[in-house]
């Protein structure tokens, strides 16, 4: 990952991972498609190799959006009672415009994050004597 920063101006990263842009330059596309990485930013040229979110962005949208729905679909059906089948042509569609965008922007974030961060593989000192 190279942090040739001293080009670029300062990007605020949750603002670019929300917008779905590179987390140095700022302007070029970090997503060639939903939720798929471009290879490189189009704008500075940074290779976005580096990144792995990991399963963190589904993480926090499975709670998020699990709350969200759970809590509405347990109050739908204190109050009305509906059959089960009115409960999954409701919910699941909520749970698929719900969970895609904020899957997307909370992978943003992650990556923006990341890299402002310098965050890297985790590493053990094999060379430290106690």
């Amino acid at each position: 990952m190279s942090h040739d920063d001293s080009m670029y101006p300062e990007v605020e990263p949750i603002r670019a991972g929300l917008a779905g842009r590179c987390p140095r330059c700022g302007r070029g596309p970090l997503f060639k498609g939903l939720l798929s990485l471009a290879p490189e930013c189009s704008e500075c040229g940074l290779d976005y190799s580096f990144i792995d979110a990991g399963d963190g962005p589904a993480v926090f949208v499975i709670l998020f959006a699990g709350i969200i729905v759970t809590g509405l679909a347990l109050w739908v059906e204190v109050t009305w009672s509906p059959p089960v089948w009115v409960h999954a042509i409701l919910w699941l569609p909520v749970t698929l415009l719900l969970c895609l965008p904020m899957l997307r922007m909370l992978k943003g974030v992650l990556i923006t994050l990341q890299y402002s961060n310098r965050a890297g593989q985790g590493r053990l000192d094999h060379d430290r004597k106690d």
